[in-house]
């Protein structure tokens, strides 16, 4: 028998040498069009709860065209201040034999991919003309959405809000964004709204917000968390996966609003994209793109 590989393992310092946003939205971009033209195998994330530490334990597995794989992500919110709130591992297995390819931190490739894939959003569904970017949160999901955001829009100006001002104005620091006193000044004429909060109560009301603004709700996840409430929620809802959202986004299932269509499906027909009501992005984020970075990743390892 031919003794097997050993499996590289990747840390988070490893993987950020060889993570970078330029390469990371088409690899993302083309994931969302296999996902929903049934070219990946997905189903829904697994989740138990760590009752007794307030904990969340995801199971996310994928078999993608090249390779297949799983995340195992985990979600502690106590760990604020101390450690990160998200943590993950990903490992990798050749697909035609299951050898085991590698294990990698997941860490920095969750939170760059769900930049990357609300980037590639925007960049199809939002107006081309975007001048004002409006942050409600200011954590990590806010630096690295900025930075992802930037590659495919300008903007005159940016905003942001946060529950916690301290951390509002080290965003505003860092990033030049005006740091204002409510959600709804922030939001009132922006072109672009991205929640990305750790709220489970609505932050983003639809009367604050223009008729062809674009939405990208990023922060709840969970059948009975939301970020907006229900008059946000009119428009047209675009989600990564049709099932997921229908299992897992309270901001869908709370204001009943049903789901216009899946990114890959829009990516794949731009046609689908006409004047008429706002897009709103409900993010959730789905194994497919997780794979889809970890194994562009262990190829630029492998090149390098």
């Amino acid at each position: 028998m031919i003794p097997l590989t050993t499996p590289f393992y990747l840390g988070e310092e490893e993987v950020r040498k060889h993570l970078a946003f330029a390469d990371l939205l088409p690899a993302v971009r083309q994931a969302l069009i296999d996902f929903s033209a049934g070219n990946i195998q997905q189903p829904v994330r697994s989740v138990l709860r760590v009752e007794e530490h307030d904990g969340w334990f995801g199971v996310m597995p994928a078999v993608a065209p090249e390779v297949f794989g799983a995340k195992l992500v985990t979600f502690f919110p106590g760990n604020t201040g101390k450690l990160p709130t998200h943590m993950a591992m990903i490992q990798l297995f050749r697909k035609e034999t299951g050898e085991p390819l590698a294990v990698m931190d997941g860490r920095l490739i969750t939170e760059m991919r769900t930049a990357a894939v609300s980037a590639v959003a925007m960049d199809v569904l939002a107006p081309k003309k975007t001048p004002v970017l409006a942050f409600l949160g200011s954590g990590v999901q806010a630096r690295s959405h900025l930075e992802a955001l930037r590659l495919v829009r300008s903007f005159d100006e940016i905003r942001v809000w946060s529950p916690t001002r301290k951390n509002a104005e080290a965003f505003g620091v860092e990033s030049g964004a005006k740091v204002c006193d409510s959600a709804r000044s922030a939001v009132e004429g922006a072109s672009v709204v991205v929640t990305v909060t750790s709220s489970g109560e609505p932050v983003l009301r639809g009367e604050w917000l223009e008729p062809a603004t674009f939405v990208c709700a990023v922060g709840a996840v969970g059948p009975k968390r939301r970020e907006l409430d229900t008059a946000a929620m009119q428009g047209r809802v675009v989600v990564e996966s049709r099932a997921a959202a229908m299992q897992e986004s309270g901001d869908v299932l709370l204001a009943g609003t049903g789901v216009y269509a899946e990114l890959g499906q829009i990516l794949a027909r731009p046609e689908l994209v006409e004047h008429g009501p706002r897009f709103v992005f409900k993010s959730l984020g789905i194994a497919a793109t997780d794979i889809a970075a970890a194994w562009m990743v262990l190829n630029k390892f492998q090149q390098a």
